[in-house]
């Protein structure tokens, strides 16, 4: 069989699907793979790294969809627009898909991928299981907007991070307050730690206390009317009541904080807004706000995505896709996550679509013509009821 990476057309994209380390190893799985020319440029891997590993470079990229079994690549197959690229219409029926496809936010791309008859799965989708924790793609790049996000308020805060006993005096080290403590803000408090920072951490969920204080942070939170946990390692919405009694709390602690890092997501997709405009009026001027949530829709309501702005003398920072400001890293993490997926279904050399697997029936979006995925076909009926384009 043969895997096909295409280059990333999305605006900003910098990562590429396969890192050649990570194509080697699926060489000698048994499978040829094919790289679409400049792919790996931006990651820092050129097109002869990619050769040196028995991989061909294929400049026509419609030919090098047309040809592909597996298409792994790290945005969804374009479908027209800016791009001018429709990849969907390239790809023979059968052809398997395996990205990070966010098919509640790309109900276009999920509809054309069905109406070809491709089988896509989607990474985002992945359970978090014991079993699925090699291919957790969230999981990965979330490590890295943990890390980037305190760099990025280290570098914009007007104070030192850590403490300072000198000549002139002792200068006292930061209060960071974390909001959320999933992978990306566990990655953030170790990171603010390191940078000798004195570390407040929340979350939702209780259970995650012993974990923040593992990393030398001190943990805060509210007693709930009922449990917070999704599952997997997710949290889902509060209630009305609990909601007024987190604001309190955040209120709090963001009016003592040098720095908030937000890293809420609902099932690791979608963010709640957790800091309101009336909690950053009460911040401290020159104190900082990364949103790691902006991704997601952003966890301030003063947050503008993909923006730097300041309110008050507070600087709000809401970066979007900070993994592709890590692309070497970035895309090998991913692309072993991806490797994995593969590698746990293929026999005698081929990908096995099985399911009766929980792994691939949480995962798999669209098979055979149809849209498999409950909760897209939920959101597409919806749109539908309501009258909107889906």
């Amino acid at each position: 069989m043969k895997i096909c990476v295409p280059k990333e057309t999305r605006p900003g994209e910098t990562r590429v699907a396969l890192a050649p380390e990570v194509c080697k190893k699926l060489i000698k799985t048994g499978y040829t793979i094919g790289v679409e020319s400049g792919a790996g440029n931006l990651a820092c891997y050129s097109d002869d790294a990619y050769r040196e590993v028995g991989v061909v470079v294929e400049s026509d990229a419609a030919a090098l969809f047309g040809s592909a079994d597996l298409v792994l690549s790290i945005n969804p197959p374009a479908i027209g627009g800016a791009a001018g690229r429709n990849e969907v219409a390239w790809m023979r029926p059968g052809t398997i898909v395996l990205t990070s496809l966010m098919p509640l936010k790309n109900t276009d791309v999920v509809r054309a991928l069905a109406e070809r008859k491709v089988t896509a799965f989607s990474t985002d989708a992945i359970p978090r299981t014991t079993r699925a924790q090699a291919m957790d793609t969230l999981s990965s790049m979330a490590n890295i907007r943990g890390y980037k996000g305190v760099l990025l308020a280290a570098a914009e805060l007007p104070k030192y991070f850590p403490m300072f006993m000198t000549a002139a005096g002792t200068v006292f080290p930061a209060k960071v307050f974390v909001v959320g403590a999933a992978v990306a803000g566990l990655q953030a408090i170790a990171t603010a730690r390191r940078l000798g920072a004195n570390v407040v951490a929340t979350d939702v969920r209780p259970e995650v206390k012993e974990e923040i204080e593992s990393l030398g942070a001190k943990f805060v939170g509210v007693e709930l009317s009922g449990s917070a946990s999704a599952g997997g390692g997710y949290a889902k919405e509060l209630s009305e009541e609990d909601k007024k009694r987190q604001q309190e709390m955040l209120a709090e602690q963001c009016g003592i904080a040098d720095v908030v890092i937000t890293t809420a997501l609902i099932g690791g997709v979608f963010a709640p807004k957790v800091i309101s405009a009336d909690i950053v009026h009460k911040m401290r001027r020159g104190s900082i706000l990364v949103d790691l949530g902006a991704d997601g829709g952003g966890n301030c309501e003063l947050s503008k995505l993909g923006q730097t702005t300041v309110v008050n003398g507070i600087t709000i920072l809401a970066p979007l896709n900070l993994p592709a400001t890590m692309p070497t890293h970035a895309s090998l993490l991913f692309g072993r996550n991806l490797a994995s997926f593969v590698d746990t279904f293929t026999k005698d050399n081929a990908f096995v679509v099985d399911l009766t697997d929980d792994i691939q029936q949480g995962a798999i979006v669209t098979h055979g013509g149809e849209i498999l995925h409950e909760g897209t076909k939920k959101a597409m009926q919806s749109a539908r009821a309501a009258g909107a384009p889906n």
